[in-house]
């Protein structure tokens, strides 16, 4: 599903360079539940930017799917984001003041798929998070945890090969960590493949194998 080979990110500002990424080389099969940990600075999100074609390697190659990132262009680019990953931030990334459902429908909407389809397709994942009773409720009107469940509902929606997820329990209470990682769990038993940043032990224990980042080296796979 995903092969990296040789990732190098290089950052230049004011002629000064900083190296966030030191030759990256690992795999994720389908069907994987893999956490990627590691201290601040030691180049966690730029590399879930670069798995999610957020941004682009300074030097190697990032297969997704057998198709060379690197070949494709902005277009082809932004239909990959729309249509072959599905993203979970940290912050939610939720329109304020807008419904769940809205909220939810908005990938499909982009992609023009047509509202009777839609709909259906986000009652069904509204209610697989468990917010069928809160459906027109805003989203300023939901706690942290019931955020980051519609924004998991929003990331399926386009049937997704790939959940990346960035610091998923981030912003959120203890207790609905723990029920946000039983979701992940149960799409990963469905078969999603799904990549996690995370800081926290206790969630990375959660995945089925552990990537360890430092200084921008992989020092475990």
């Amino acid at each position: 599903m995903i092969s990296l080979k040789k990732i190098s990110k290089v950052y230049r500002n004011d002629g000064v360079e900083t190296v966030a990424l030191r030759e990256i080389n690992f795999e994720i099969k389908k069907g994987e539940f893999v956490a990627i940990m590691g201290p601040s600075g030691s180049g966690k999100s730029t590399l879930m930017h670069i798995l999610g074609a957020l941004d682009s390697p300074t030097s190697g190659k990032y297969f997704l799917d057998g198709q060379d990132i690197a070949t494709l262009n902005d277009d082809q680019l932004a239909e990959i984001r729309n249509q072959k990953i599905g993203f979970v931030f940290q912050s939610f990334n939720l329109l304020p003041r807008t419904t769940i459902l809205k909220n939810v429908t908005l990938p499909m909407a982009y992609a023009g798929i047509d509202i009777k389809r839609r709909l259906e397709i986000a009652h069904k994942y509204i209610d697989l998070v468990g917010l069928t009773d809160r459906i027109d409720h805003l989203s300023n009107q939901l706690s942290g945890g019931q955020q980051q469940r519609v924004a998991i509902a929003r990331s399926l929606v386009m049937d997704p090969k790939i959940i990346l997820a960035d610091e998923p329990t981030g912003n959120i209470a203890s207790d609905q960590a723990e029920s946000i990682m039983k979701i992940f769990k149960d799409l990963n038993k469905q078969g999603r493949t799904i990549v996690m940043i995370t800081h926290e032990p206790d969630i990375a224990a959660h995945a089925k194998r552990v990537i360890y980042l430092r200084d921008g080296r992989l020092v475990k796979k």
